[in-house]
């Protein structure tokens, strides 16, 4: 049991240290480096949902929002490639929303403040997955989580 606990907390200690960018000694050797890795293929977002999308959002940001949810800015790491969530991260094709109300405008400040207090995930998230992202890249991811969760 004592062994059972020591693994449990190592990793949440591991996976907290390398979600906050602490630690990097141990959460090199036992994390993946997302510098390095390779992104996996972007796919199309969805077309032909039944809801539309926000006022001022277009394809095209929902499309730029995907290649960088899938590339530059980590999303993946967390959330898996396709926005279905991980035992890090929560899944992003339901309705369901945990730290915001799932609106355009609620998620574009989950993107850009990340979430320091988790309600239900192991390690907190940091802002903008931890890239340097423009205004105009966290409205763009913004578009593209609100195009998974919305069917559009």
């Amino acid at each position: 049991m004592h062994r059972r606990l020591w693994t449990a907390a190592t990793a949440l200690l591991t996976v907290a240290a390398f979600a906050c960018g602490g630690g990097e000694d141990a959460a090199d050797d036992m994390m993946p480096d997302t510098a390095t890795a390779t992104p996996p293929e972007a796919t199309p977002p969805p077309a032909g949902g039944t809801a539309q999308l926000p006022e001022g959002v277009t394809p095209e940001m929902v499309t730029a929002g995907q290649q960088i949810f899938t590339g530059a800015g980590n999303c993946f790491t967390c959330h898996a490639d396709d926005g279905s969530g991980t035992a890090l991260a929560a899944n992003l094709l339901d309705d369901e929303w945990i730290n915001t109300d799932g609106t355009y405008e609620g998620i574009i400040g989950v993107v850009q403040n990340g979430v320091a207090t988790p309600q239900q995930f192991p390690a907190a998230m940091p802002a903008m997955g931890g890239a340097q992202l423009t205004e105009a890249q966290v409205r763009e991811v913004a578009a593209y989580v609100y195009s998974l969760s919305s069917g559009t």
